[in-house]
């Protein structure tokens, strides 16, 4: 099992999706990552499903063709209050959203990003079911630096400096430059497979993030996020 698969082995995941497509890109993430997923295109299936098999967490969509993804949620709380809620939808109305976290354990917008989506769901089992669904991750390691899988931390290998905590997005950039060790990755590249952007060169959002990755990793040593221009960007040689 790689490491990927290790961080949500034995948790039961319901994906309550009426979008196929939508539905599919979260269920290959999440097998991906060792979680068991259970799918539910509405209410009636999910209802059905969880007679089957009691789920961990439920990501639910709120707009549903046989009702509100809110009320099953509050209904599904009320009856399973050991399982974790996640909202997920277009809706991203500040009543709406406060609303749901009322009864929920989280609330993402469409159109998301997956590494979030898989970051702040394990965030919130870890919360849930600390000890018994998550296993520990092992760390990535590449030019003196050691990401934890676990906790999105940071640190070098030899732990002289302490550790430096990132946000999900920041953590799923850094993990993809080390995933390339130490080639250029083109900004395309890096907008598709962080952010799930498609042929948005004008965007700036690479630069931002590097901007400030480059200022949480000062403190760890010397600079080590480098820069090709007009192409995009890696991490220095291994030390």
């Amino acid at each position: 099992m790689n490491a990927g698969e290790e961080v949500g082995k034995g948790a039961v995941v319901l994906v309550v999706e009426d979008e196929p497509s939508i539905a599919d890109v979260l269920a290959i993430a999440l097998r991906y990552h060792g979680f068991e997923v259970v799918l539910a295109s509405c209410l009636l299936q999910a209802r059905a499903r969880i007679a089957e098999r009691r789920p961990d967490a439920a990501l639910l969509d709120v707009m549903l063709p046989d009702g509100d993804g809110r009320a099953f949620g509050r209904e599904l709380r009320s009856e399973h209050p050991e399982t974790a809620v996640v909202f997920v939808t277009a809706r991203d109305a500040p009543a709406e959203i406060v609303g749901a976290l009322g009864f929920g354990d989280d609330y993402i917008t469409k159109p998301f990003n997956i590494d979030e989506v898989i970051a702040r769901l394990t965030a919130v089992l870890r919360r849930t079911r600390p000890k018994d669904v998550l296993s520990a991750r092992p760390p990535l390691r590449y030019a003196g630096l050691e990401l934890d899988e676990t906790t999105y931390t940071v640190r070098r290998v030899d732990r002289s400096q302490g550790e430096v905590e990132l946000t999900p997005t920041e953590y799923a950039l850094l993990r993809f430059l080390v995933r390339n060790g130490g080639r250029i990755v083109p900004k395309e590249q890096l907008l598709r497979h962080v952010w799930q952007y498609e042929h948005q060169p004008e965007s700036t959002v690479v630069e931002t993030y590097i901007s400030y990755l480059r200022r949480k990793l000062a403190p760890l040593g010397p600079p080590l996020i480098t820069t090709r221009r007009g192409v995009g960007y890696g991490l220095a040689a291994a030390t």
